[in-house]
């Protein structure tokens, strides 16, 4: 056991197996600090700034925040969480000096930006990382616009290692606003990292407080019937699997943060009447997936993942870790509207507020129920046939699984072997609320697909687990025994996943675009994170037109630090 606790040489090549110790390990793990106390401490909360140009200085270091009534200590970038806003020209060459004044090894990820493999900032994959006290300095040519953010990409993300960037396009100022706001949505935690992903690994329900409870029978025995009541709950039983573990980590530890602001302090964005506002959403939770929505406003969807889309009319939207989305509001009177953002779990909440002047506030309506899975959640297609709550037109042309060999032993504790093919889905807890809430059957990137070529091969993927456990992998490999994915340069291919875990996995593959395919494989939506509901089967294009080392993970942090993680190469 001492071995994982041997902190990688910053100057070394790190191994895929040192790669997820540094995951594990480093960059905002310091226990000692996070804990600091003192008793009259009393740190301001600055505001981020924002930076624009073609030369920028970072410089990552510690400082002293009071996110949740406690003085803890977060990985600032400029001294403020989150970092500077980053304002880009697509077409321009920029560089980024990034300072770490942390006493351990850190990096910076350029998340969705089409870049060089050398400034991807992935320790272990693309470069060694940043070493304590030493400026690295990235460099590449912004080639697209839209909304993007950057992070840590070890456990410092998870204290406060993150900021937004903001991309015009080539030529125009971009879409057309009077206010242009972005939201990130994240999660803190007073806990060390570290201590957190341990809980997990000796008990995965560690911060899951919503077991079945006996209220809960009579409340489905009211709403299904005796019969199907107790069916529901023997089909549970049986499969010794939990139908609220929805998320990993729930508000028994975190608190939620809009802007790096909590509800009390409640950011604010100016907004009045008349205006239309643009809200560049991003997913910047390290394992916590969100539900967005204005109470009084329709929601625009007019981008995803900093590609436009072909504007779309909802109420709500869920967004996960590593997604953004763009969603224009216009504003009908001069009064404040709370932007309303509940975890998956339903364990907790942040708002934020647009008004037309500091200070107003709305109402913050309550949290919704926390839901139960379906049976689609565990089965796919086949739950559809035992007659669930909820089976949304997922009785439909389906796929096979082909399993490999990997996923049959104490790894995995599930295998859907009939995967669910539907986008129009929106996903657990959105079912039945009577809002319109945004699925990915909604989203169509505007001009279509970049590459027109069709696939020339499929590699399919399993995203594989077991939960009691807390293990994640993919095929039933974690990253340390698992072989690299190989593409051959400018080759078009078909990235099939099937998620056999009863979670929603956000998928993120670095450096190159995924072309989301319909359930008929037609080109659906350009996406560099695509997040897969439980027994689902996701199809994505992909043009390996970027030569180099490359990481494909789950952007659920402690999944992603467990295994569920593989290295590309294209050469």
């Amino acid at each position: 056991m001492h071995d994982l606790y041997r902190v990688p040489q910053p100057a070394a090549k790190l191994g895929r197996r040192q790669f997820v110790q540094a995951l594990s390990l480093v960059s905002g793990l310091c226990a000692a600090g996070l804990a600091w106390n003192p008793a009259n401490a009393a740190p301001a909360i600055r505001r981020s700034e924002e930076l624009s140009g073609t030369e920028f200085d970072l410089e990552i270091s510690r400082i002293p925040v009071n996110f949740s009534g406690r003085t803890r200590f977060a990985t600032a970038v400029n001294g403020t969480v989150p970092g500077p806003l980053l304002r880009l020209r697509e077409g321009e060459t920029v560089t980024m000096r990034v300072k770490n004044s942390l006493d351990e090894m850190t990096s910076v990820h350029w998340h969705g930006i089409i870049l060089p493999t050398d400034m991807d900032g992935v320790p272990g994959i693309s470069f060694k990382g940043i070493a304590p006290g030493e400026t690295f300095t990235y460099t590449f040519e912004v080639k697209q616009a839209g909304t993007y953010w950057y992070h840590g990409h070890t456990l410092a993300e998870q204290t406060g290692l993150y900021g937004p960037i903001v991309i015009e396009p080539r030529s125009g100022p971009g879409t057309a606003a009077d206010r242009d706001y972005t939201v990130m949505l994240s999660d803190w935690t007073d806990e060390a990292p570290l201590q957190v992903f341990l809980n997990l690994k000796k008990m995965s329900s560690y911060y899951n407080f919503a077991q079945p409870t006996a209220g809960d029978f009579v409340s489905d025995v009211s709403k299904l019937g005796w019969t199907a009541a107790v069916a529901k709950r023997e089909m549970w039983n049986k499969a010794r699997m939990n139908p609220t573990d929805l998320s990993d980590i729930s508000a028994a530890t975190y608190t939620y943060l809009c802007n790096g602001s909590n509800n009390t302090r409640n950011w604010t964005g100016i907004a009045r009447k008349g205006e239309r506002v643009l809200l560049r959403f991003i997913g910047a939770g390290t394992a916590t997936l969100f539900d967005v929505r204005i109470p009084g406003l329709k929601l625009t969807v007019i981008g995803a993942d900093g590609q436009p889309v072909e504007p779309v009319d909802v109420d709500e939207f869920r967004i996960a870790p590593g997604e953004t989305y763009d969603v224009l509001v216009t504003i009908p009177d001069d009064r404040a509207y709370t932007i309303f953002a509940q975890s998956m779990d339903r364990s907790g909440s942040v708002r934020g507020t647009l008004a037309p002047t500091e200070g107003m506030a709305a109402e913050v309506p309550k949290r919704d129920p926390r839901a139960w899975l379906d049976p689609i959640d565990m089965m796919g297609a086949m739950g559809a046939m035992t007659g669930g709550e909820h089976d949304h037109g997922v009785v439909q042309k389906t796929e096979v699984a082909h399993h490999a060999r990997t996923e049959y032993g104490p790894n995995v504790d599930m295998r859907v072997d009939s995967p669910r093919i539907n986008l129009d889905d929106p996903g657990v807890g959105l079912r039945g609320t009577g809002r319109r809430a945004l699925t990915y059957a909604d989203l169509r990137t505007s001009g279509g697909a970049i590459d027109p070529r069709s696939p020339e091969r499929d590699i399919e993927l399993h995203l594989t687990g077991n939960m009691e456990r807390f293990i994640w992998s993919i095929d039933g490999v974690k990253l340390n025994d698992s072989k690299p994915l190989h593409f051959k340069p400018n080759e078009r291919l078909r990235i099939i996943l099937v998620n056999d875990t009863m979670m929603t996995h956000p998928m993120h593959l670095h450096g190159m675009w995924s072309d989301l395919e319909d359930p008929g494989g037609n080109f659906q939506v350009r996406k560099h994170t695509i997040s897969v509901q439980p027994a689902q089967r996701i199809a994505f294009r992909v043009a390996a037109d970027a030569m180099g080392r490359w990481a494909f993970h789950c952007h659920l942090l402690y999944h992603m630090a467990a295994g569920m993680f593989r290295e590309v190469v294209v050469a």
